[in-house]
């Protein structure tokens, strides 16, 4: 198998200076969900593990709220 050498991505976060996440800001929270509204994996979005943690946090917290679903329609 040949290893392909593919660019890092960067936190989304850190690049636009975002400093916090907000469970109410649901089209930046889409971004890092699957069609099957699952919680997308850090190797997949490519953000820092902090910003992760609470992307994950505030993505459980909108579906709480009722502001994201649970499961696809």
């Amino acid at each position: 198998m040949a290893n392909k050498k593919t660019k890092k991505k960067q936190c989304y976060f850190l690049a636009n200076d975002i400093r916090d996440v907000d469970y109410k800001e649901v089209e930046l929270l889409r971004k890092f969900m699957s069609s099957y509204n699952k919680i997308l994996p850090r190797r997949k979005t490519g953000l820092s593990a902090t910003y992760q943690r609470k992307v994950s946090k505030a993505i459980k917290q909108a579906r709480i709220a009722g502001l994201i679903p649970f499961a696809p329609k």
